[in-house]
């Protein structure tokens, strides 16, 4: 179904709760928003098959312009709040975008793609909502100034969203429009419905930035099925927790990093949290240390899950509390596609060895107007890769031990940073860590740790070493750091994932990297 199916049946249902204030859009106004949006796409000439995108801070505003872009039948990119605009003014020439759309909340980027900036593409229509901005169309006055009457086209669109760009400029992950109905579910909605039970009593809690996949695919979802989405403009761990109880939470979508945060909350505020209308919390995104996987299972109850998957939506690995306390470590099993662990020679190897990991039987993909990239992605029986390596066991379990790109060459010996970044995280005087090989004239590449301090004051050569003593009671020492450096912030997305190429390229600068 989509939102104006719901607008008919339940019109006062809230469709959306901004968690701060309080604020509520229901079914009703989220529809007609999104039918007036839709007008305004029309008008601006956008039609079945084109693309528009737009920057938005968390807001209703963003589901308004995705539901019309959406029932537009056009690809749609939502873009980072935190890119500047010179990147930005790229994915929006990249994707070919008919239409922008910038957030009032975003001055700087205004600014600096206004029309005499000469930063966009001649054609591209801008507009600004929130606000107002010189040079900017107002979308909401242009939304405003439509009809509501409806104006569906014959399919549905679909998101086609960028990668993150850890590893260079960012790709659009596209796959050709499937031609399907507005009715019909999606691949996420049914799988939420399957696995998760998602409908029209789901209330979802969606802490993280809305332009990410998965908290737009999963929001898109619940407002398919009928729920409500609480949307916090920021995440804060507190304030998450004071949240499940106040909107009688039945749903949320996590990264590892709030897990971690939410464990170091005081021990008093912890008991007090109302967490009795949860039956799901989902995570994905970025590795799970076990002992915190542990410990959340050990506090929330056996409601939690995990699932490994891209943007790119071919495969999908899932498993949830019980499977995961059998297996601990793992991210499942397949339930979408096959899984494939091939070594460097292009050959299937065996359960229990570490090789790149591919799925089979899944949907196909391209990354936009890379050539070389898509071709990368693709093995020759067919398979496709999100460039990670990992290992099967014995019971068809996936185990994922890093990214291709990440691993540590170091003596011709493979080092995984991923082990030591999660022995390291659970220090207490760590609050972020990544774990790269750096150049060393004997090696080719040593361990170095990169350090987010909880105590900035205490960075420093004692905490170095005890850092470095910690990892060796827990690891072989040629996996831990022969070194460690502190910053005060380290460059993560909302996601938790890390932006490592940022720090490699510091140690990097002037020589030549290791070609993965």
């Amino acid at each position: 179904m989509h939102p104006g199916k719901w607008a008919e049946l339940v019109p006062d249902r809230p469709a959306v709760v901004m968690a701060a204030s309080g604020a509520v859009t229901t079914y009703r106004e989220l529809d007609e928003a999104a039918y007036r949006g839709a007008a305004v796409l029309a008008a601006a000439g956008v039609g079945p098959g084109d693309h528009v995108a737009f920057q938005l801070t968390n807001s209703p505003r963003f589901f308004e312009l995705l539901w019309a872009a959406h029932r537009s039948g056009v690809l749609y990119s939502a873009i980072s709040t935190r890119l500047t605009p010179d990147e930005t003014a790229y994915i929006v020439s990249d994707s070919g975008a008919r239409v922008f759309v910038a957030d009032a909340a975003l001055p700087d980027l205004l600014d600096g793609l206004g029309p005499a900036s000469g930063a966009l593409p001649e054609g591209v229509a801008r507009f600004v909502t929130g606000g107002s901005a010189p040079g900017w169309a107002s979308c909401d006055e242009a939304v405003a100034a439509q009809g509501a009457e409806a104006r569906l086209g014959p399919y549905a669109g679909d998101d086609m969203l960028y990668s993150s760009g850890t590893t260079g400029r960012p790709k659009g992950v596209h796959r050709p429009l499937a031609g399907v109905g507005l009715d019909e579910a999606d691949g996420v909605t049914r799988l939420a419905q399957m696995c998760f039970g998602m409908g029209e009593d789901t209330v979802y809690l969606s802490p993280a930035p809305l332009y990410h996949a998965a908290p737009l695919r999963f929001a898109r979802s619940v407002q398919r099925t009928g729920g409500t989405v609480v949307v916090m403009e920021h995440f804060d761990a507190a304030s998450m927790l004071s949240l499940i109880g106040r909107y009688r939470v039945t749903m949320t979508q996590v990264v590892p990093t709030m897990f971690v945060r939410m464990l170091r909350l005081p021990d008093e505020l912890k008991a007090a949290a109302e967490l009795s209308s949860l039956r799901c919390v989902v995570h994905a995104a970025a590795p799970c240390p076990v002992p915190v996987k542990q410990q959340m299972i050990e506090w929330w109850g056996p409601i939690i899950w995990e699932y490994y998957a891209g943007t790119e939506s071919n495969g999908l690995v899932l498993c949830d509390s019980a499977q995961w306390l059998a297996h601990p470590g793992t991210v499942g099993r397949p339930l979408s596609g096959e899984v494939h662990i091939v070594g460097d020679d292009g050959a299937e190897v065996p359960a229990g060895t570490v090789g790149t990991v591919y799925f089979g039987g899944g949907a196909d993909f391209e990354y936009l107007h890379d050539p070389v990239k898509t071709a990368e992605a693709h093995h020759g029986a067919g398979w496709t890769t999100l460039g990670d390596v990992g290992y099967l066991d014995d019971e068809g379990f996936l185990y994922l031990t890093d990214r291709k790109v990440d691993m540590i060459i170091s003596g011709g010996v493979n080092v995984y940073p991923r082990e030591a970044e999660n022995v390291l995280a659970l220090h207490p005087a760590v609050a972020d860590v990544a774990v790269l090989g750096v150049p060393d004239d004997d090696l080719g590449e040593a361990v170095k740790a990169v350090v987010q301090p909880v105590d900035p004051a205490a960075a420093g050569p004692e905490l170095a070493a005890e850092l470095i003593a910690h990892c060796r009671v827990h690891l072989a020492h040629y996996k831990c750091p022969a070194s460690v450096d502190f910053e005060t912030e380290l460059p993560r997305q909302p996601t938790g994932k890390l932006y490592k190429r940022l720090l490699r390229d510091r140690y990097w600068a002037g020589r030549p990297t290791r070609i993965v």
